[in-house]
């Protein structure tokens, strides 16, 4: 599909667009046309010194602790097509991402960096999928669509006391974006342990008309035994106590059955373009005594469109005796993403290194 000359789809990569494309990156930090590559200092000064100017003199950025740094800085219209990054695993909770559209004050997206990219446990997981494609080691690619109309702006904030040191570069086409066009968003929230009797929710008070686009979760078991019974629920457009969309259980929302569980396997990771269980932490036999997992679902080929509101809700639940559920205490931490036709949504209040700590 293209739009004002944007390629959003493969199907028409042979068309030609007046589209013009720009990166930033450390070595062109506005995306100016014909400014890359020219730093005469930076991280990679000390290697490049026999070499000199053009010779990868400025390949990353140090962030120091409890700073925010601006990552791009674009006026004009268009839409983000790219952004790869990679940073120290140790910095992939401690890292949060901001996305502000059109200069909305309030961030559309506010999200730790590896849960962003469907690695929220400071652990490598691979992910093989279209909008998001995770690669040895910490290689983090996004490509869901951007588009903005008069600015964007992204910032990462480090919110540890460790001075870091990041990679990135974003891609984007300058061209007109059309009236239909949403603003990505995207929301993470954390339940650290899931309160007796309730849900953890995805999200809540979304105002407006958009679809939503995928969910990523960090799911940390509490207890032993099956953890995944649970339903997720979308609540549309009005609905109240019962949604309009009502799972059947937290594996086949993500595309697997009967508990991942391939007979003389155990728990079996996949990933697909569009849905995938990529990241089965085990326990060690000393300090992990539990099981953690990684799990995404892509809503790209059957996105859940609502027109005044969304609530998405999911439950944790097991087994106990006698055949019956357990409600579970389980360590879930959610991404959202979605599009709307509003800048921004609002967010829950910013989480504090406590509340990111994984332990």
């Amino acid at each position: 599909m293209s739009y004002g000359g944007l390629n959003l789809g493969l199907g028409n990569l042979a068309l030609l667009s007046t589209a013009e494309t720009r990166s930033i990156s450390p070595e062109n930090f506005t995306g100016e046309k014909g400014r890359g590559g020219i730093a005469t200092e930076g991280t990679g000064a000390g290697p490049a010194r026999e070499l000199g100017q053009g010779w990868k003199i400025s390949p990353s950025i140090r962030i120091a602790p409890r700073t925010l740094a601006t990552l791009a800085d674009i006026h004009g219209m268009g839409s983000l097509q790219h952004i790869w990054l990679t940073v120290h695993p140790s910095h992939w909770r401690t890292l949060l991402l901001r996305f502000h559209w059109d200069g909305d004050v309030r961030p559309a997206v506010r999200v730790p960096v590896g849960d962003f990219f469907g690695n929220g446990w400071c652990e490598f997981g691979q992910i093989s999928s279209l909008p998001i494609a995770v690669n040895p080691n910490g290689g983090f690619n996004s490509y869901w669509p951007m588009p903005f109309r008069t600015a964007a702006r992204i910032t990462i904030e480090n919110l540890s006391d460790e001075e870091c040191t990041l990679y990135y570069q974003i891609t984007y086409a300058l061209a007109e974006v059309p009236e239909e066009a949403a603003y990505f968003q995207a929301q993470w929230r954390r339940s650290n342990p899931l309160a007796e009797g309730t849900v953890h929710t995805l999200l809540d008070g979304i105002r407006g008309s958009g679809h939503y686009a995928g969910t990523y979760l960090a799911w940390g078991t509490n207890s032993s035994g099956w953890w995944g019974e649970g339903e997720i629920k979308f609540y549309l457009d009005g609905d109240e106590e019962f949604p309009t969309i009502c799972g059947t259980g937290t594996e086949d929302y993500f595309g697997g059955a009967w508990n991942f569980d391939v007979p003389g396997r155990g728990y079996t990771s996949f990933s697909t373009p569009f849905l995938g269980l990529h990241q089965i932490l085990k326990p060690d036999g000393l300090y992990r005594s539990q099981q953690r997992f990684g799990l995404y679902r892509w809503h790209i080929l059957d996105p859940i469109r609502f027109h005044s509101d969304l609530r998405v809700t999911i439950q944790a639940l097991g087994w106990r005796s006698g055949g019956r559920y357990l409600p579970l205490h389980d360590d879930i931490a959610s991404t959202a993403f979605w599009y709307q036709r509003e800048t921004s949504a609002g967010q829950p209040s910013t989480p504090d290194v406590r509340a990111l700590e994984i332990h």
